[in-house]
């Protein structure tokens, strides 16, 4: 995506919420057959050719909290360094990214301002708009991640070479 940006400069990048498991729909079992079976026959490969460290995460969190801290991050300014560190906590270190203090840390970590972080998600000041993004998907028929929409009218899902995204941003100018 991000070389798609750097080529078409009429391009925007919008990182929606979508909790693949939102409650009450059960998570998998952190260590069960299903996910070592998918993660060794597509993330590992799929990661490996991309040059991207993946590792299956020991715990499988609701994601709403971290949906909520990114929503807050993009307000701070700080939207793309937070989300990637989401990313990298959870795929790389396997932390619990469910839990509000891991959440905070994060933060934290990256000096922003981590008791605002804090009482964002006590109130839930976000959730309203995780919400909201999750309604705009289930309208525009998504149903995985990741999903790329163009202009809300044509939607690719998976991991998509840059040709595919290329083509589906020149399709709906």
């Amino acid at each position: 995506m991000n070389e798609l940006v750097k080529a078409e400069t009429n391009i925007e990048i919008v990182w929606r919420a979508f909790e693949l498991r939102p409650e009450p729909v059960p998570t998998l079992p952190a260590d069960g057959e299903y996910l070592h079976r998918v993660w060794n026959s597509a993330v590992y490969p799929m990661a490996k050719s991309l040059g991207i460290t993946m590792k299956l995460p020991p715990v499988q969190p609701r994601s709403r909290l971290a949906h909520e801290a990114a929503h807050w991050a993009r307000l701070q300014g700080s939207f793309e360094d937070y989300n990637a560190e989401i990313f990298r906590a959870f795929f790389e270190r396997g932390e619990n990214i469910g839990e509000r203090d891991v959440l905070v840390s994060l933060a934290s970590a990256l000096d922003l301002e981590s008791d605002s972080l804090r009482r964002a998600l006590e109130s839930r000041e976000f959730e309203k708009s995780v919400i909201a993004d999750e309604q705009t998907a289930e309208q525009l028929g998504v149903s995985g991640v990741p999903a790329f929409v163009a202009n809300r009218k044509v939607a690719l899902s998976g991991v998509q070479a840059l040709e595919n995204l290329r083509k589906l941003t020149e399709h709906t100018h």
